[in-house]
């Protein structure tokens, strides 16, 4: 074995020590994916995957920096530009990726863009019309 290859297996055993916590993550990540749209919370979130409430918050943040209620909102954001753009109106978006209130998304959305979500609405629809 090579001196490289034996760095090889000393970093992968660094950076992949736990295979386990990487899957919890994963599969949480990948639940919020297809799920974006419904009620999730932190107690549901550790149920899905068997693991105290507390630790999956450590993990998440540990591997992707964001909590895991910070990632939903960024993937409810991220699914709202995409309705927007294909003409859904602000309200029907507003509950078809989740959110119970408009003013808390409009308040949120506009955080997260510097624009409100009619502003982001029109100033799509002005591009699409100039191409």
């Amino acid at each position: 074995m090579t001196f490289y290859e034996k760095e090889l297996i000393k970093i992968r055993s660094i950076v992949y020590s736990n295979k386990g916590q990487i899957n919890t993550v994963i599969g949480i990540r990948n639940y919020i994916e297809t799920n974006y749209d419904v009620d999730l919370n932190l107690d549901l979130l550790s149920h899905i995957q068997f693991v105290s409430k507390y630790h999956l918050l450590r993990l998440f943040k540990k591997y992707y920096g964001l909590t895991p209620r910070q990632y939903l909102m960024d993937k409810r954001i991220e699914k709202s530009k995409e309705n927007l753009i294909n003409g859904m109106t602000i309200t029907e978006t507003c509950f078809a990726v989740g959110f119970e209130s408009l003013g808390s998304f409009s308040t949120l959305f506009k955080t997260k863009t510097g624009k409100s979500p009619s502003e982001f609405q029109k100033e799509q629809l002005s591009r699409s019309k100039l191409v």
